[in-house]
């Protein structure tokens, strides 16, 4: 096997207590669009591999993965369930994460510490919007991705047809490394295109992988698909493109190594195909993850920064390394209270050490290690460089912070979220539980980086702020039944942002005299608007001392807290960029507290110069509809200002792409069905921040105002 280790003449080095070696093991994650069938594959893989004894349905409630009364109640996945399985000598870290929108973090925490990926594909759906969103974050954190095509054996089914899309739709190379012997109630089996042999399942669950000769009707495909790999490998690896040149075929362990290379940097995507509610195709899939996925000795080196230079530093993997591990994720147990799950990037934890956080400067004590299974736990003295855990002990971690030896300090990269896009208020239902409903939602803040709690200075109120109505639907469910916390809440209502129209300059002064020292702060500001997804900057462009330095982060604390409050109607102000440009202080009556003031005036000061609007989420809704319905959904589209983008007819089915306001779409499953009698269905993601109407603007400031 080459690994990126041989390849730099690199050593690395594991301790002898390590059961698996570092090249033999696979952190792998299972994502795709709601529905595609994620979590039934895993069930899959774990009774393969001898980690479950009974399959676990999805349909049932009983699937091992989803384990949360929620997730089983809804067939749905909810939060991201790791485990570790065995296949070939090999050791598996598997995490199956979400496919509904509403739980993108957790696909993005989960994406940021693992090594490969399977996309999984619905034969019929194909590329859905939810599969792009994840595609993407898969290649933000250059995560090599296999492709796995499922539910083959349901009408309408179309390997062809969703490998094409792929291509099309999401850029990439895919090479089909499996193809399909039969399709929908036919489909009996795979063509293994390296191979050149025909596979079918056989036995209880098709436990027995049965090979024999390709079927003539296939052979010219088979043919097909491997000169096609063959071609696809030349353009990437030089030693196969001399065999190809030279009229030569290379054997079948140059082409896996050939393809092993490809998919590690990113530059090839193989596709398999199979039934895993039907049980066929998933023990190819597992073989392929073993031979094509990387290892962390593939990844080597992992960049960071040094927390005291802010300078590049790189650590790489190896037991004998310096400690560094990533804390991607932040659980509530029951049992055993806060849970942190760790990526170990480059030496080991031990139960019982003294690490540091970078980010707090503080010591934290290692507790307990412990080796997750959904959520059962098996207790550990060492976790080893490579390994997915969680431990406990704690204390003041979050998700994204780097744990790491206090003599080789350096801080991994981090993670970024989105900003949540709906909101609704809560409270107690008796002044007795107020204090439980806080930390109950301090709890679930910690667990998700997208569930925000503010107080409205204002009324008085907590507004919690998600993803959409399902997340805040879970939330309120998990206060009743985790934390037994009794709450009402208001209707749900949209997270505007407010945003610049023009530049503006303020100068802004804080005089305060009182009996003994005064207050005195003084600062000139220079706002710009800028482009959206910018967020705020803030540069110190102060020369000859006008400021002293101990002063600019007050300016800086005081424009950041100014701009969570917004200007316009209270809603956070964003995309702007402030040079703090001028200024004066008091040798005595200056301090951090007057700066903060001053910079706080100055940019609400410099916001109504420049006059303010109000931006909304804008969300890219995909419905499904039979085609006798499709005037009736983009009239409704439309009527909700809605524009539609992209129409894709299917067989007797309309697929529609539209960006609509959210604030249009409360309520549009009830709509859905009523126009299409239940028919049609639609799912919507987060898309981007647009201006508001003028005068739903007006509309919405009297209201705040009021």
């Amino acid at each position: 096997m080459t690994t990126a280790a041989h390849i730099l003449n690199q050593d690395y080095h594991e301790a002898p207590g390590r059961k698996t070696a570092l090249a033999a093991t696979r952190n792998i994650g299972i994502m795709a669009h709601i529905d595609a069938g994620k979590t039934t594959l895993s069930e899959r893989i774990l009774y393969y591999t001898g980690k479950s004894h009974k399959m676990g349905e999805v349909h049932e409630g009983a699937a091992t993965m989803d384990w949360m009364v929620q997730e089983q109640e809804r067939g749905i996945t909810i939060t991201s369930a790791a485990t570790t399985c065995f296949w070939l000598k090999h050791r598996i870290n598997l995490i199956d994460t979400p496919g509904h929108v509403d739980f993108t973090a957790e696909v993005e925490r989960s994406l940021r510490v693992l090594d490969g990926a399977v996309a999984v594909f619905c034969a019929v759906g194909g590329v859905q919007p939810q599969t792009e969103t994840v595609w993407r974050q898969a290649k933000k954190y250059h995560v090599p991705i296999l492709a796995f095509v499922n539910k083959m054996d349901r009408t309408g089914a179309n390997f062809y047809r969703v490998v094409d899309e792929m291509r099309k739709k999401l850029g990439a190379t895919v090479v089909p490394i499996s193809l399909p012997i039969g399709s929908e109630a036919n489909f009996s089996g795979n063509i293994q295109v390296i191979d050149q042999k025909a596979y079918r399942y056989e036995g209880q669950d098709g436990a027995q992988v049965v090979e024999y000769d390709i079927p003539a009707e296939y052979q010219e495909k088979a043919k097909e698909a491997f000169d096609y790999l063959i071609e696809c490998l030349a353009e990437v690896d030089d030693s196969i493109m001399e065999l190809y040149l030279d009229g030569k075929t290379p054997d079948k362990e140059q082409i896996k190594t050939a393809l092993r290379t490809a998919v590690v940097a990113g530059k090839l995507v193989p596709a398999l195909c199979g039934t895993a509610f039907k049980d066929k195709g998933v023990q190819l899939l597992l073989n392929a993850v073993v031979d094509y996925l990387p290892s962390p000795v593939d990844i080597w080196e992992t960049k960071g920064t040094d927390p005291d230079t802010e300078g590049p530093i790189t650590r790489h993997c190896g037991d004998d390394q310096p400690f560094s591990a990533l804390v991607f994720k932040i659980m509530n147990d029951p049992y055993v209270g806060k849970l942190a799950f760790i990526r170990i990037y480059s030496g080991m934890a031990e139960k019982g050490a003294t690490v540091i956080n970078p980010r707090t400067r503080r010591r934290e004590r290692l507790g307990r290690l412990l080796q997750m299974h959904a959520n059962s736990r098996e207790e550990r003295d060492v976790i080893y460089c490579g390994d997915i855990a969680a431990c406990v002990g704690l204390k003041n971690c979050t998700t994204g912070d780097t744990i790491c030896d206090e003599g080789n300090q350096i801080v991994l990269e981090s993670m970024t979220f989105p900003d949540p896009v709906i909101s609704i208020a809560v409270e107690p239902k008796s002044s007795a539980a107020r204090d439980k409903l806080f930390a109950a939602l301090a709890a679930l803040s910690d667990e998700d980086p997208t569930f925000t709690i503010n107080s409205n200075g204002e009324t008085g109120q907590t507004i919690i702020s998600g993803m959409g109505e399902l997340h805040l639907e879970i939330i309120m469910d998990r206060l009743i039944r985790e934390f037994k916390v009794e709450a009402n809440s208001g209707q749900p209502e949209v997270a505007y942002r407010e945003a610049i129209l023009n530049p503006a300059t303020a100068d802004s002064k804080f005089v305060r005299q009182t009996g003994g020292h005064g207050q005195y702060g003084h600062c000139v500001l220079n706002v710009t608007p800028m482009e959206r997804g910018h967020g705020i900057t803030i540069e110190n462009k102060v020369v000859g001392g006008a400021i002293p330095k101990e002063f600019i982060k007050p300016i800086e604390q005081g424009i950041r807290e100014a701009a969570s409050t917004g200007v316009l109607a209270g809603y956070p102000l964003t995309d702007f960029h402030v040079d703090i440009v001028d200024g004066s202080f008091h040798p005595v009556d200056s301090s951090e507290m007057a700066f903060k003031i001053a910079a706080s005036m100055g940019l609400k000061d410099a916001a109504r110069k420049g006059g303010l609007c109000l931006l909304e989420p804008i969300m890219k809704v995909e419905v499904t509809t039979p085609e006798e319905n499709m005037g009736d959904i983009i009239g409704d589209i439309s009527a909700r200002r809605g524009a539609v983008i992209q129409v894709d007819t299917r067989e007797s089915t309309v697929q529609i792409i539209a960006n609509t306001p959210l604030s249009e779409l409360f309520g549009y499953a009830t709509a859905i069905r009523s126009l299409t009698r239940g028919r049609a269905s639609y799912t919507m993601e987060p898309n981007h921040f647009e201006r508001v109407p003028t005068f739903i603007q007006d509309k919405i400031v009297e209201k705040s105002q009021k």
